[in-house]
């Protein structure tokens, strides 16, 4: 048990809202300059969810002080964050998108087929295997739920410091994915092959038609009104399915019974990226790169406030605070 563990965790707790809030003044001046607008219902009732949760973690921190329980701050305050950066990235990718820079489907298209990886093959050897098309399927939609479970699961194992150190990277990682996607933008691999879903039909290609429509819609002018419930996922490179894979898996690797769970299932949500979601196998690669990259730099700068907390002598934390940095 260490003292500075439980400030370190609060402090990257609250560094945390400089990415969102960069990436939220971003949004707000690219909306009126990209001439789209977001549904206001939708919209409003999310930020004000996320608005009631942080609220309830900030009170109970204020009202009780040393006292207060940081397994209530710490999930509650995460998940509001997590809920309100969701809220910003998603519109926040179709102002990106709005740039139009020249998509760059061939271009990827090359590296894989250059890399030995040919897209078309390998949709189609899924599509001969309807099983694995299912699987993967399912697969695929598993990015959703480890948004929420991952915060609760590391405040409750006491691991809070580990959870910031999640927060922080995630929101550097749909950053930097955000800002590449809009320099180099594309549709997805059935795009570039001029590959009709007809011909693939044991394999989802809802999520593919989904973006296809939006990116397109985009570039012509005739999208203008974003609805947060359904946004489809335009950004094709660095893939942040496979960021995300990466990142959940780094952070439940040290909980015993779910780290093993964990990472078996997010290595079939990366497989099942190129297939379901018409990512080029380059995509999964650069949000894998991107991932790492953001951990990283996060538990650099983790281990530099710590020793920095050591080194001041700050008077130490309740007991109730202090937390293991579970590295």
């Amino acid at each position: 048990m260490v003292d500075t563990d439980a400030r370190t965790a609060w402090q990257l707790f609250h560094l945390n809202w400089l990415p969102i809030a960069a990436m939220g003044g971003l949004l707000a001046i690219g909306l009126p300059w990209a001439d789209l607008s977001l549904e206001p219902v939708a919209y409003g009732v999310t930020l004000a969810i996320a608005a009631f949760l942080l609220a309830v973690a900030y009170g109970h921190r204020i009202v009780k002080a040393e006292l207060a329980d940081p397994k209530l701050v710490f999930s509650l305050g995460a998940i509001g964050q997590v809920i309100l950066t969701c809220a910003i990235v998603g519109p926040l990718s179709y102002v990106a998108g709005k740039l139009s820079w020249p998509l760059q489907d061939q271009a990827l298209l090359a590296i894989d087929r250059a890399l030995g990886l040919d897209p078309e093959a390998i949709a189609r050897y899924v599509n001969d295997h309807p099983w694995l098309a299912t699987i993967f399927a399912r697969g695929y939609g598993l990015i959703k739920l480890p948004l929420l479970g991952v915060p609760v699961v590391l405040a409750l194992t006491g691991r809070y410091v580990r959870l910031q150190s999640f927060m922080l990277a995630t929101s550097l990682a749909l950053a930097v994915t955000i800002a590449i996607s809009a320099v180099v933008p594309a549709i997805g691999t059935y795009y570039a092959l001029q590959l009709p879903a007809a011909h693939l039909p044991e394999i989802n290609t809802a999520v593919y038609a989904g973006q296809l429509r939006d990116i397109l819609a985009l570039r012509d002018g005739s999208l203008h009104e974003l609805r947060l419930f359904f946004l489809s996922g335009i950004v094709s490179f660095p893939s942040f399915h496979a960021a995300s894979a990466v990142l959940y898996m780094w952070a439940l690797w040290p909980v015993r019974g779910i780290g093993i769970i964990a990472a078996a299932l997010n290595l079939l949500m990366i497989a099942s990226t190129p297939v379901i979601g018409a990512h080029y196998v380059i995509d999964v690669v650069g949000g894998i790169a991107v991932a790492a990259a953001s951990i990283w730099a996060v538990k650099l700068f983790v281990r530099w406030l710590h020793g920095a907390s050591r080194i001041s002598g700050a008077p130490a934390a309740s007991a109730v605070w202090q937390v293991s940095l579970a590295e």
